[in-house]
């Protein structure tokens, strides 16, 4: 059986968020976080939820790399 995704009920409330405020992410930076700090909690690869947020850092490493 699977592990259970430990950032998915963060996930879950930006999902509700954005269904609320018509998808306008600026309204849900609160909740946003929330999944981010969760995030920063598990080893990479742990939280599928979390793969987008990695994938972001990872490219924005990759410019301020390449700005120096």
């Amino acid at each position: 059986m699977p592990l259970k995704d430990p950032c998915q009920k963060q996930a879950c409330e930006i999902q509700k968020c954005l269904q609320a405020n018509n998808y306008m992410e600026s309204k849900c930076q609160a909740v946003i976080q929330e999944l981010r700090k969760c995030c920063a909690q598990y080893p990479k690869g742990r939280s599928v939820v979390c793969s987008g947020f990695e994938k972001e850092d990872k490219e924005n490493l990759t410019l301020k790399s390449a700005l120096k």
